[in-house]
């Protein structure tokens, strides 16, 4: 190693710009895969953040059911039943729909997902909405996602004050006295929450309360989720689908990844991403090779084997690729920064992604290292001098 890592700098270094010109393949290619990944993982994080924010060891949905943006319903009679089966504390039932809403500053009218449920017990984590269950009680009072898309800071501020703030909804005037915090998603602009009698008033042409969309089962202690799960599919009718609180946040996740073209396009990207610094750093590495073929040839001559000369090259691959990172995972940290700060989505830099990339890197680089050695071995000493 003592040896070979100088010639592969030197012969690296001593083209400085083509030196450069191969850091910056390098660094667009990382940064290219970065913000697909980055973009993937807001996908999946936002979609998701009403399902991490419920409370709840297992969850009943339709069959029918693709998502939270694709909600079938199933007999409201099912959560009763349950209460049959040893080990359950309780069974809640959770209304969703997407209304149609008025922004009071803008006039403009954007879809946001209405929530309900009995407000005797909060079905979320949020202490924000526990702590505000007896204000949804009165008849067309909800709750606003302050995370949502188009709400002002004066409207934040006016509600954080005890103000209630007045919005049209569904064509219905709907006061507005609490806040609490989920932010939009990729599928929805934001989040209402109420109570279910206000749910179905909101929603009474298309809505009743013996058809619920969600069903949140919470355990006596003691209870393993996944085998009261198997427990209430075998015995239930096939009309619901039994989930762990987990194995619904997956169910969100897959569809996003295998259903949508959006998460095949970030995959996509990613992959274009890998394929674009591999070619980058094969042309630099076939460049450099051919240029000092008759370098190699000599060493050949002099005895050094193949092996040696091939490990050269990987070693020129390797300097590249940590060239290229640090830059790469430079700015996109203050992209990911920049973004999250503009759009609000949930783009952080986790150390995993980070060692993933670089991980991606290096392959990539020793793939191109290994396509370029080919000419190495096609050296011929006699034929060269």
């Amino acid at each position: 190693m003592k040896r070979r890592i100088p010639l592969a700098w030197l012969q690296l270094s001593r083209e400085k710009n083509r030196l450069l010109v191969a850091m910056a393949g390098i660094t667009f290619a990382d940064i290219l895969i970065f913000i697909q990944l980055g973009f993937q993982s807001a996908l999946y994080d936002s979609n998701t953040r009403l399902q991490r924010s419920l409370q709840g060891d297992l969850v009943l949905i339709s069959p029918n059911t693709r998502s939270m943006i694709n909600m079938s319903s199933f007999p409201r009679r099912r959560l009763y039943q349950t209460m049959n089966f040893k080990g359950i504390k309780s069974a809640d039932a959770l209304y969703l729909d997407f209304a149609k809403w008025k922004n009071p500053r803008t006039h403009q009218f954007n879809t946001i997902l209405t929530i309900g449920f009995n407000p005797e017990k909060s079905v979320f984590k949020l202490p924000e909405i526990s702590q505000n269950l007896d204000k949804i009680r009165f008849s067309d009072t909800m709750l606003l996602d302050r995370g949502t898309r188009g709400v002002s800071q004066e409207i934040v501020t006016a509600i954080t004050k005890n103000k209630t703030v007045f919005i049209e909804i569904e064509k219905r005037k709907i006061a507005i006295n609490g806040l609490f915090k989920i932010g939009f998603s990729f599928a929805a602009e934001g989040h209402l929450i109420t109570s279910d009698h206000n749910f179905l008033r909101l929603f009474a042409t298309r809505r009743t309360v013996s058809e619920v969309n969600v069903g949140l089962i919470t355990l006596q202690p003691g209870y393993e989720p996944k085998l009261m799960a198997v427990a209430l599919q075998n015995n239930l009718p096939n009309d619901i689908k039994v989930l762990t609180m987990q194995e619904f946040i997956e169910f969100e996740k897959n569809y996003w990844a295998k259903n949508t073209a959006i998460g095949f396009i970030f995959s996509l990207g990613t992959f274009l991403g890998f394929i674009v610094g591999t070619v980058i750093v094969y042309q630099i590495l076939y460049s450099d090779v051919t240029e000092h073929l008759p370098e190699y040839a000599t060493l050949k001559a002099m005895g050094f084997r193949d092996i040696y000369l091939l490990g050269v090259v990987f070693q020129e691959a390797l300097i590249l690729a940590i060239l290229g990172y640090v830059p790469g995972c430079a700015i996109s940290f203050y992209l990911y920064t920049l973004t999250r700060n503009a759009t609000n989505l949930p783009l952080f830099m986790p150390i995993s992604r980070a060692v993933v990339v670089f991980v991606l890197t290096v392959l990539m680089c020793s793939i191109s290292g290994a396509i370029a050695m080919n000419k190495i071995r096609s050296a011929d000493p006699a034929e060269i001098f």
